[in-house]
């Protein structure tokens, strides 16, 4: 089965009490490629400038990442830089460059037309739209969003929501959606509106899966060393929708052991800069840490 992400690529500049990277090699179609890729074929569709290295991420290929619909325009990569607090759930955006990412608009190639399980990961409404258009019967459909597209878009974010199977989103972002600040009732009104899983990340706290029949709490792996928490909610997502890729069937306990899944994975991702820990480990150590939590 085959995954097909849509989303940002980037470059970033990272400071945490730990170190700091330049020109370090993220966004979310990366990190949730890097993850998903230990359980299925991942296609690809972004942009990127002239300026982007692709040594960062040739390991990808022979992980079965293909690069078809990745794009090179004139002009530089999208950059982001961003300093971590000592609690490294709080930082400071320092600046947004979106450069080639700014006109972005994903072009589906042919042979990703089939792909099976889609991630709209966190881009306009409008162009998540497109892609939902482009894929004619994927067997599920991942969402992500932010803050940004909530208060900016939401009617549009309101109709990709209505058509998608899944989303996944933190506890602030269900508040802001729904009005509730209980993020349980948020979550039922969210599950009337289309979605049949709701995700809701947690960070350290772990994750919580909700469907109109189950409720499922994962706690998170405990990592005593993070060293940078970015790429983590998208790493979540690689390692839950890879997972459900290799399930012969979508049932509430394959749901459940997605969630596992993907927040293991997340915990290896924030061991390091990047997803420089996901090029390190192998299938074997996700499935012993599996084991513990």
């Amino acid at each position: 089965m085959s995954i097909l992400v849509v989303g940002s690529i980037a470059l970033d500049d990272i400071e945490t009490q730990h170190g700091k990277v330049t020109d370090s090699p993220g966004g979310s179609t990366l990190f949730f490629s890097a993850a998903a890729s230990f359980f299925a074929p991942v296609n690809i569709v972004g942009v990127v400038g002239e300026d982007f290295n692709f040594s960062h991420i040739e390991f990808l290929k022979d992980k079965h990442v293909d690069f078809k619909g990745l794009k090179v325009e004139k002009g530089e990569t999208f950059r982001w830089g961003g300093r971590y607090h000592q609690n490294l759930n709080q930082r400071d955006t320092l600046y947004t460059h979106l450069n080639v990412f700014e006109t972005f608009r994903p072009i589906i190639p042919d042979t990703y037309k089939n792909s099976e399980f889609v991630f709209l990961a966190n881009i306009d409404p409008e162009l998540q739209l497109q892609v939902l258009s482009s894929i004619p019967s994927p067997i599920l459909t991942v969402l992500d969003t932010m803050n940004f597209w909530i208060d900016g878009k939401r009617q549009e974010l309101e109709e990709v929501i209505g058509q998608v199977d899944v989303m996944i989103l933190n506890d602030e972002e269900i508040r802001q959606l729904t009005g509730t600040h209980n993020i349980h009732r948020g979550a039922k009104d969210l599950l009337q509106q289309g979605p049949k899983v709701l995700v809701i990340k947690k960070g350290e706290n772990g994750a919580i899966m909700m469907t109109p029949d189950d409720y499922f709490s994962a706690p998170a792996y405990p990592v005593e060393h993070v060293v940078d928490p970015t790429g983590a909610g998208d790493s979540f997502a690689g390692g839950f929708l890879g997972y459900l890729a290799t399930c012969s069937k979508l049932s509430n306990e394959n749901f459940r052991k997605a969630v596992a899944y993907g927040s293991t994975i997340a915990s290896f991702n924030v061991e390091s800069f990047s997803f420089k820990k996901l090029q390190e480990i192998s299938r074997q150590d996700i499935e012993q840490r599996m084991e513990k939590t």
